[in-house]
């Protein structure tokens, strides 16, 4: 090394240096070292702008270096970039993946496509019993890869300069096997290799002692080479775990929107209370709403539909939810409104506390460093204490919805400037009124936040709704679920609707599997999207009827106000029926519409810090020929459905390692398979804590972890610019988004939009309106053009089903 190195602080523990290639799995690795070795790691991306002198400098400041996987090839400069340099230099470092690819590239050797990928594939490593397999038993690894070097790829690895370690054997369809590298070794120089993944979840224990084994030889090698080590010197490098959201907000003094707002809504004063009364057997979510709120024209309900299904058999998994939420008086609620690459925010402030359009502001988001920080900081200010409502989930704050498209931006996939569109990304309400069914405990709780010590709404409120639950529904009254005169299926001509087609579909699937078949991802979750042209819904709110209804009126008008077409809310209420789920969502905020069956959580989060995902990959349709959990099961863990749970899974694992830090991420399920109406689906339970100082809250994982993973594939970054390109850069928009909120007091909950329908007022001709579906999966290297194309169209027609339902007519 150079002459910048001085000596270490006998009170610093090692540092070790990732040189991030982009992957998805980065952060576990990274979570994986510094538990494992007790050592701090600090990562670099491999496109840092760094020269070979500069990068020279850099590592001095370290014990070793360690070049993570990724995609692409190691033979390209921009899928490896920095990690050319660094096998000219004279220290330990350990290449993973691409990273063992590319020390065998530097040596000589050469990397080609194997004959079948190994993505999500759990294999035996077979090993010497020396250098750092000494004293390693059997194991089992987990390996996500489609580049390789094997026996025949350069002479039964005779490369002068690398002695071969480790490898897998693999069966080939004529019966042979193939030997497949996965450890070496430099003979000269302090350099590793693993092409296998240490840190995935199925990587076996056993496997740990292969890195413990890397790092003593490593810092032995310094030691008897005299390296000396500074660890004071400014680093270029960040540090594993991202700063939170609120540290990179100035403290001080409010802004002026901040300002005007605290001095004249006294809905942000942090007081909360509720009144609680119990739920009639006969009376369901979609009923409260009517009563409620039917006569507004925004909306936001979120209903666990299949909370009253009856309980699963002994041993089966209980998929019910527990609690909907209905956000009510939206019309005196502030809204939230951003667009992807605005410099501002719009904030929309009531009038007098009742005009629905209010004042929009224009807030710019410089001082707060982006849309995320500007949210946690807005929530922060108006935090309540967690003891307020109890066990009761929300208490207050925003709700709505984040697209797809705000998950790409942050992750730095680029969204063109001219979208022809001007709408959000976010669109969030700061809900202060609001009802809380918890069908467990059949309770209702009916609570405003900020309304003073003694709420005349919380009073007027609790009076109406019990009265209209007095009497039993009236006799002559019909469900919008069912038969209606007047209200009949939308005609789907091929005019009003445009399916997939299948043919294309399959040809992209095949394209999914080359860039599979080329590094480029491990998976890829390929979607497409049907629209149906109907005349436009004339009115926007759930009654179509004069604003004073008497409470035993309610049923009765909802079924003889209807519309030509069934509306948005018919939708949803028939779509709940059809498909009842427990992350089911109505929408009707801003410019969009959305009606959603979604049976996947994607992020809740608790008030200390506890944080849930539950990456849902892997879908059988219920028939005759599967119809228990049994059957599923059979189908369902197979290689190809479990290595497509699995990558999501560590993807997963990587986006909570990223807030949570090292050793605060835990698979609590893996793989399991649950039962819903129309389907099994395979889930895996992914929980993790969030550090207790530094600011955190669960928008910070939020805000790391869109678009979600199971909508993306791995890498995600990588994937995704492959899935625009591959989509025809067509606009995924609330589909592939979230849907939920996050509590004044700290708690949130989001659902991943799919399973669902959504349409925009600005979309559709005169007197039309263009509603969209989108649907697809996740395609692998086992994947096949006519089973994804299959699955695909299973998804689609549980939402496109309310379309055509015979019901209506």
């Amino acid at each position: 090394m150079g002459s910048q190195s001085v000596e270490m602080n006998t009170q610093d523990r090692p540092r070790i240096l990732f040189l991030d290639a982009y992957d998805s799995f980065t952060n576990n690795i990274t979570s994986l070292l510094t538990t494992l070795l007790d050592v701090d790691v600090y990562v670099l991306p491999i496109d840092a702008p760094l020269s070979p002198a500069e990068l020279e400098i850099e590592v001095a400041r370290y014990d070793a270096v360690v070049c993570g996987p990724g995609p692409g090839s190691p033979e390209a400069g921009k899928d490896v970039g920095l990690m050319r340099l660094v096998w000219d230099l004279d220290l330990p470092v350990l290449g993973v993946c691409l990273g063992f690819q590319s020390l065998v590239v530097a040596c000589g050797g050469r990397v080609k496509r194997l004959r079948r990928g190994l993505h999500g594939m759990v294999r035996e490593v077979k090993h010497l019993d020396n250098d750092v397999f000494r004293g390693v038993g059997g194991f089992k690894a987990t390996l996500y890869h489609s580049l390789g070097v094997t026996a025949d790829g350069y002479g039964g690895f005779r490369l002068p300069e690398l002695e071969q370690l480790a490898w897998v054997e693999e069966e080939r369809d004529d019966g042979a096997k193939d030997t497949i590298l996965m450890a070496v070794k430099h003979r000269t120089k302090p350099y590793w290799g693993l092409q296998y993944h240490p840190e995935s979840v199925c990587t076996e224990v056993e496997g740990n002692r292969v890195i413990k084994n890397w790092f003593e030889l490593a810092m032995r090698w310094n030691q008897e080479r005299g390296r000396v080590v500074h660890h004071g010197l400014d680093r270029v490098a960040r540090k594993a775990t991202r700063e939170s959201l609120l540290s990179r907000v100035p403290s001080g003094e409010l802004n002026e929107l901040d300002q005007r707002w605290w001095s004249g809504n006294s809905s942000v004063s942090g007081f909360f209370q509720s009144s609680t009364l119990p739920l009639p057997s006969h009376v369901q979510v979609p009923d409260i709403v009517e009563l409620l709120d039917g006569h507004t024209s925004e909306h936001i309900v979120l209903d666990s539909a299949n909370a009253m299904l009856p309980a699963p058999a002994m041993g089966a998994a209980d998929v019910r939810g527990r609690y909907s939420i209905i956000g009510l008086d939206l019309a005196t609620a502030v809204r939230v409104s951003y667009m992807t690459g605005d410099e501002y925010v719009t904030v929309r402030l009531p009038v007098d506390g009742h005009d629905l359009h209010g004042k929009a502001e224009r807030v710019n988001l410089e001082r707060y460093g982006g849309i995320w920080n500007f949210l946690a900081d807005y929530q922060d200010r108006r935090r309540v204490d967690s003891r307020d409502g109890g066990d009761t989930p929300f208490l207050g704050g925003f709700m709505g919805f984040v697209t797809y498209e705000q998950g790409l931006s942050d992750i730095g996939v680029e969204i063109p400037a001219d979208r022809g569109h001007r709408r959000p990304d976010v669109c969030l309400v700061w809900v202060t009124r609001s009802v809380v069914v918890d069908h467990r405990e059949g309770l209702v709780h009916v609570q405003e936040l900020g309304g003073g010590s003694d709420s005349p709404w919380i009073q007027r409120t609790v009076t109406r709704l019990q009265r209209s639950w007095v009497c039993e529904p009236c006799s002559d009254a019909v469900d919008v679920t069912e038969t209606q005169d007047g209200v009949r299926p939308c005609p789907l001509t091929e005019k009003s609707i445009r399916l997939p087609i299948a043919t294309e579909y399959k040809a992209k699937v095949s394209e999914c599997q080359d860039y599979i078949a080329a590094g480029d991802s491990y998976e890829l979750c390929l979607t497409d999207q049907t629209t149906i042209t109907r005349p436009r819904s004339l009115s926007l709110t759930l009654l179509d009827s004069a604003p004073q209804v008497k409470p035993s009126e309610t049923r009765r008008l909802s079924s003889t106000k209807s519309t030509p077409l069934p509306s948005s809310w018919q939708l949803f209420r028939k779509l709940r029926t059809r498909q009842p789920a427990p992350f089911a969502s109505y929408l009707r905020l801003g410019p969009a519409t959305l009606v959603s069956a979604s049976p996947e959580r994607f992020l809740a989060y608790d008030r200390v810090g506890h944080v849930s995902m539950r990456p849902m990959k892997g879908t059988v349709r219920k028939s005759a020929e599967v119809s228990s959990l049994a059957q599923a099961e059979a189908i369902l863990h197979v290689p190809k459905e479990e290595a497509e749970n699995l990558m999501i899974v560590d993807l997963v694992r990587h986006d909570l390692h990223g807030v949570c830090g090292a050793g605060n991420v835990e698979v609590k399920e893996l793989m399991k398979v649950e039962e819903y109406e129309s389907v099994f689906q395979m889930i895996t339970v992914v929980e993790g804590q969030l550090p207790s100082s530094g600011g955190y809250t669960g928008l910070d994982v939020l805000a790391a972890s869109l678009p979600p993973g199971s909508m993306t594939g791995a890498p995600k970054k990588r994937s995704c610019e492959i899935l625009r390109e591959l989509e025809g850069g067509q606009e995924r928009g609330l589909y592939s988004g979230v849907v939920g909120y996050m509590c004044a007091s700290g708690r949130g909950d989001w659902s991943v939009t799919i399973r669902s329908l959504f349409r925009w007022d600005d979309e559709g001709g005169e007197g039309e309106e263009v509603w969209r579906i989108g649907a697809g999966g996740a395609v692998t290297i086992l994947s096949t053009p006519e089973g994804e194309a299959e699955e695909m169209f299973t998804k689609l027609a549980g939402p496109l089903g309310v379309f055509k339902d015979s019901t209506w007519s």
